[in-house]
């Protein structure tokens, strides 16, 4: 085997023979590329090697060196080895005590085989010399350039590895030929077998030192950035050690001069804290445990700042420090009726929650839910509460979150680690019982991090949470005395686990009394002040207020009403502030100049209602709507179209309705078979919203009959209710939000199924008082009350025609689109 020797190879500048042999040895070496003129000890332990050092050694001391193409191959043959090498000498041979051969070899100058002439013992060749070529087309002065440019950069690189000398200068400068600066900079360069093989076969001189530039310029690169990585190491240790004998001697100076040892003294002062800090047995132990370790180390090492800032959140924790409760029940009436108008159930909740903690101070803290659309008063409704409990408050948003660690918090072991938001916030609070709201849990991601509401099972389970345990602390922390408050939109998205386990709490949306109520005695005032306009600059009429509610608003909440009454606010500021005096009043007739033309038109008149046209009741995440079913009976073959972008239930609710409607064709008049020759079409408007649920089922009824009768659906009638194939009508959900719906729509009857008769009784009572309101158990029920005729004619022969279209706005304008809307 022949390697390059671990020594430093000096270049040397020597004069080849004049004339050469051509039938020579041939010595295979496997990890490196000899150039002419240049010497390098090789280790020759191969056979077949060792034959041709001593063949070559036996003769005139020339040997053909040649390189492996693959440096694995342990025992070569003819088609392992580069054509392309360079005739050396044998300047001086050593026999080591392993038998094997140390020899030191100059190259003289490159050949190429011609012949193979023998293959053992060893392997000789007949080797055709080859002279540089004189590059054509090249100006003397570029040539000049470039040997100046490879000097320049083999110096710089030789001075950033410590081994340029004035010796290896007057070298380089020395060389002035341009093949031979080409064969000694290549020599010298840290090259890969390939490209170093490459610059070896190439004839041309100029192209010879070209390529070598170039690897030079990628050599000088690394070379830089390895001398700053080194220097910047070097400069980083040299600075540690500096600070540490400095620290060192001034804690030697502090202790001649008699002084405290300053971190004696930070230590006492945390033991100190930690005794006086009414901590758990198992938090006493554990962080005990910790300051000992602390006391052992090094101040300056990362662990030691770890365990610091793990004792520091030990100490700032409220872990027996609570709020005293406010347990006057008529003064947390007065706090709740004062922040919020209406919520009967929600206040009287937390006055029984008061109630009981009177009787029973051992209590652990409830789990409410309150579930409702947008702008009805969830979050400000937590800090009512608080207020009235006298107890701190504490908001997280959980909306978007998706790592399990913001709730449990990371393990001590990461960098930059924290305890999760429910440690933080009781920090924040500095006591152990405030009230904690966690809003928007129905908007919880889960990913590759983990399922925070997974995490938020033990959180809100009132069984686990007096021994919750934090990944940071690693300690049981006592949650129980906390009063979790979770707030959200939709049920849906919750997982049941984590639903289980809360009190649910639903808040429905506002009647326009609700809404006037409201704005006169919290949103005015309130935007009054913001816009800094005191007593006597403005002020509104009942009537200017109903208008903002009924033309620039349709919500379940209050968040854009209250936008809008800041913008009359801030409108009247500019002019207050332009220097204009006088209080302006806003009314119905004077409201446009403020917020423009009306968002949504009030609503026509109402005709005598239109063939396959049914008003249905929705449910959405912000609050009910009102839903119109069109369907039209066209000549066809029998098939049925659905759109309208309807969900899956809710296409199987039509295909359910049309096929009641089929079963009782003799009852209605329809003749036999009169599907085959029919198409219906069914479309529910605004198409570009997602619909689904199976309550719009008696609608769906309603519309294909009356437009397989021909006869009319009553315009003020709205409808709600799940139906089988058999007619029956099946209770649904979202009651309370449906018929807020029919009351903006100003509908006169709202049919709801026979078993959500309980539910009426939680209706508004302007609901009640406006709207007549049945419970329906089957479809019979139904009909006679929304088809304009009753009993139905004799079955048209005749394609109906649908009624003129009296009123354009029958379904009204929604304030934006709704995604995901659900016929619940």
């Amino acid at each position: 085997m022949s390697q390059k020797n671990d020594e430093q190879d000096q270049p040397l500048v020597l004069e080849p023979e004049e004339e050469l042999p051509t039938d020579l040895p041939l010595l295979p070496v496997r990890d490196v590329v000899v150039f002419p003129y240049m010497i390098l000890p090789l280790f020759v332990a191969r056979e077949n090697s060792v034959a041709a050092v001593e063949a070559a050694m036996a003769e005139d001391q020339h040997v053909f060196l040649a390189t492996q193409k693959d440096q694995n191959v342990e025992h070569p043959d003819v088609d392992d080895l580069h054509e392309v090498g360079t005739v050396g000498v044998i300047m001086r041979q050593l026999k080591m005590s392993d038998g094997r051969l140390k020899v030191l070899v100059q190259g003289l100058a490159r050949a190429r085989i011609s012949e193979w002439s023998r293959e053992t013992p060893y392997f000789a060749v007949s080797v055709e010399l080859l002279s540089d070529e004189q590059a054509e087309g090249k100006a003397e002065p570029a040539s000049e350039a470039l040997m100046r440019s490879v000097r320049e950069a083999a110096e710089k690189i030789l001075a950033l590895r410590g081994l340029l000398t004035s010796d290896v200068q007057a070298i380089l400068s020395s060389v002035e030929e341009v093949g031979r600066l080409a064969d000694l900079v290549a020599s010298n360069m840290r090259l890969d077998i390939t490209t170093a093989q490459a610059i070896l076969e190439e004839a041309d001189p100029l192209k010879r030192l070209e390529m070598v530039h170039e690897h030079l310029g990628t050599e000088l690169e690394v070379s830089t950035l390895q001398a700053k990585i080194q220097s910047e190491a070097q400069e980083e240790m040299s600075r540690g050690q500096r600070e540490y004998y400095l620290r060192e001697q001034l804690r030697a100076i502090r202790r001649e001069l008699g002084d405290a040892d300053e971190r004696q003294r930070e230590m006492a002062q945390l033991r100190e804290a930690l005794e006086k800090k009414r901590l758990p047995a198992e938090a006493r132990d554990e962080s005990l445990k910790q300051l000992g370790r602390l006391e052992q180390m090094q101040p300056e090492s990362a662990e030691a700042s770890i365990i610091r800032s793990y004792l520091d959140w030990i100490i700032d924790l409220p872990w027996q420090k609570g709020s005293r409760d406010r347990l006057d029940l008529v003064e947390a009436q007065r706090i709740l009726d004062e922040d919020h108008f209406d919520l009967k159930k929600v206040k009287e909740r937390i006055l029984e929650h008061l109630a009981v903690r009177k009787l029973n101070p051992k209590m652990k803290g409830p789990i409410l839910c309150f579930i409702g659309p947008p702008g009805v008063g969830k979050t400000s409704l937590g800090r009512s509460i608080s207020r009235a409990l006298g107890r701190k408050f504490v908001r997280l948003s959980l909306g978007g979150v998706r790592d399990e660690a913001e709730i449990r918090g990371h393990r001590r072991t990461y960098i930059g680690a924290m305890p999760g938001r429910i440690i933080q916030g009781l920090k924040t609070a500095g006591t152990n019982n405030p009230v904690f709201m966690l809003d928007e849990v129905d908007k919880v991601g889960s990913d590759y991090r983990g399922d925070p509401t997974s995490a938020l099972l033990e959180v809100l389970d009132p069984e686990q949470n007096h021994a919750f345990s934090d990944h940071y602390l690693n300690l049981p922390y006592d949650l129980s005395k906390v009063m979790f408050i979770t707030t959200a939109n939709v049920e849906d998205t919750i997982p049941e686990p984590l639903w289980d386990r809360m009190e649910v709490i639903e808040l429905s949306g506002y009647t326009e009394e609700d809404k006037l109520s409201i704005a006169k005695g919290f949103l005015v005032p309130r935007q009054l002040k913001e816009s800094g306009l005191g007593e006597g600059r403005l002020s509104f009429t009942q009537g200017g207020l109903l208008e903002i509610i009924r033309s620039h608003t349709r919500e379940a909440g209050l968040r854009n009403l209250e936008r809008e009454i800041g913008a009359v606010c801030r409108k009247v500021a500019r002019k207050v502030a332009e220097g204009k005096n006088g209080e302006v009043k806003i009314s119905a007739s004077n409201l446009e100049r403020y917020l423009g033309v009306p968002k949504y038109l009030p609503e026509d008149e109402r005709g005598e209602g239109e063939v396959g046209v049914a008003t249905g009741l929705a449910w959405t995440a912000v609050g009910g709507e009102v839903l119109r079913v069109e369907v039209s009976a066209l000549e066809g073959k029998g098939n049925l179209t659905i759109t309208g972008s309807l969900g899956e239930v809710m296409r199987e609710s039509a295909q359910a309705a049309l096929s009641y409607a089929r079963s009782r064709a003799g009852e209605l008049g329809l003749k036999k078979g009169f599907y085959e020759d029919l198409d219906l079409h069914v479309h529910v408007p605004s198409g570009a919203i997602p619909k689904d649920g199976p309550s719009a089922g008696i609608t769906l009824a309603t519309a294909i009959i009356s437009a397989l009768t021909g006869v009319p659906v009553k315009e003020d009638v709205a409808m709600t209710g799940e139906v089988t194939l058999t007619g029956k009508v099946l209770p649904i959900g979202g009651l309370k939000e449906k018929s807020l719906a029919a009351l903006r729509s100003e509908m006169a009857l709202m049919l709801v199924p026979q078993k959500n008769h309980k539910d009426i009784k939680e209706l508004p009572q302007k609901v009640k008082r406006k709207i007549k309101i049945v419970p329906v158990g089957h479809m019979d029920q139904v009909l006679p009350l929304v088809l304009a005729t009753w009993p139905l004619a004799k079955p048209s022969r005749k394609k109906a025609k649908p009624a003129p279209s009296k009123s354009k706005k029958a379904a009204p304008k929604k304030a934006a689109p709704k995604k995901g809307g659900k016929t619940k």
